[in-house]
């Protein structure tokens, strides 16, 4: 059984000896056709990363040539193939610029931006490559307004959509999580104004009326009334929209202690007067 598996192993590793003396002469090939020809072979093999090898050295050769549209082409594909979104939505983007009017341009628009939409991170981290994203597809989206691939589109549209809306509101939240509660209301407000049909505006509403309730409490004496008074309209706005919610017991407990608060200020101005 040793013996076999032995003989096996050196049966493999024969074969990528083989392979990799192969790649290795392919690599060495002077004439950019005669390399590109190469690069194909892998290409069509699905071997991507040794595609985007060889031509890597014949890009610019090849340029100026009849080969040189299909070769930046497959260059940005073999870079999407291998996960390498960002370089092959750089690509992508070149060959739309470069060859506006050629064979690819629609797919290259479309596959710049999917390249962007890929690399684009969850909700909670930084979202430049979603914004990037959404102005590729509506850009693809301007251009190609007859697409077979609009549906596709208009869906990862709705998705990095999606993501912004729940960043926005994760940043608002992160303000009150660390006890900001006027930076907290500003920005809730911010975001239900930037995105009105938001999922997230029961909650945010909600947050809101303890955001100006926490800075009421947490302010100068004078300011007091005032902010308790802008809590009360946020509570009112809450329970008119939301009458059966799950936070309005809380909340009516919170504008039980506004009333009495407001009611003592009110008695403590009255008794300096």
């Amino acid at each position: 059984m040793l013996k076999k598996i032995s003989f096996f192993i050196s049966i493999i590793l024969s074969v990528s000896f083989l392979h990799s003396c192969e790649f290795n002469t392919a690599k060495k090939i002077q004439d950019p056709e005669k390399k590109y020809t190469k690069a194909l072979e892998y290409y069509e093999a699905g071997k991507y990363a040794k595609t985007q090898i060889m031509l890597e050295d014949v890009i610019l050769s090849l340029r100026m040539t009849k080969s040189g549209e299909d070769a930046l082409y497959k260059y940005a594909d073999s870079y999407y193939h291998i996960k390498d979104y960002i370089l092959a939505g750089y690509y992508f983007r070149k060959y739309t610029t470069d060859y506006p009017k050629g064979k690819n341009a629609e797919k290259a628009q479309f596959m710049s931006a999917k390249c962007y939409y890929l690399d684009a991170p969850k909700a909670k981290l930084d979202q430049q490559a979603t914004m990037t994203a959404l102005r590729e597809f509506e850009l693809f989206i301007t251009k190609y307004p007859d697409s077979k691939r609009i549906e596709e589109c208009n869906n990862l549209v709705d998705e990095l959509r999606a993501r912004l809306e729940e960043k926005s509101f994760l940043n608002a939240k992160l303000y009150y999580n660390i006890g900001y509660f006027n930076a907290a209301s500003i920005a809730l407000k911010n975001s239900i104004n930037d995105y009105p049909d938001t999922k997230y505006k029961e909650e945010i509403m909600y947050l809101i009326v303890k955001s100006k309730y926490k800075y009421a409490q947490n302010s100068i004496v004078i300011k007091q009334k005032e902010r308790y008074e802008d809590a009360l309209k946020a509570y009112k706005n809450f329970t008119e929209k939301y009458p059966s919610s799950n936070y309005t017991k809380e909340l009516n407990s919170i504008k039980k202690i506004i009333d009495k608060e407001i009611l003592k200020l009110n008695n403590n101005q009255t008794a300096s007067l």
